[in-house]
């Protein structure tokens, strides 16, 4: 009698799975489907907000307004004649012409890269 109620059981569960309808897998909705819905929402309440629009006065107590600086005054303009006259008056300094100092004997040049001779016994 056991094999009997269990091949009813089978039989029940064939009739049942038959007569359920048979959706594809692809139109049944699944967990990405699902995802989706909460995308959807999100896009549609996206596409109803309407921002608040900008107008002229927004920016008065957030923005400094713009002024130009007044030009600077060039230090060099205030005393360009005196500067002018100081460079005309200077003495012109050749290298190699005596002027003034013709009595005064000539500088010794020194030579300023002194090699040092080296021992040849000191380094065998």
């Amino acid at each position: 009698m056991l094999s009997r109620t269990s091949s009813a059981r089978q039989a029940v569960a064939a009739v049942a799975r038959l007569a359920r309808p048979q959706m594809r897998t692809f139109i049944a909705p699944t967990v990405s489907r699902r995802a989706d819905f909460v995308q959807e929402l999100y896009l549609k309440e996206l596409k109803a907000y309407k921002p608040t629009p900008i107008k002229e006065s927004d920016s008065v107590g957030q923005v400094a307004t713009f002024s130009l600086p007044k030009t600077p005054k060039s230090p060099e303009e205030a005393d360009l004649a005196s500067s002018l006259k100081e460079y005309e008056n200077m003495a012109v300094e050749v290298e190699g012409q005596e002027g003034a100092d013709a009595a005064a004997p000539a500088a010794v040049v020194e030579d300023w890269l002194v090699e040092e001779e080296e021992e040849e016994g000191a380094h065998h």
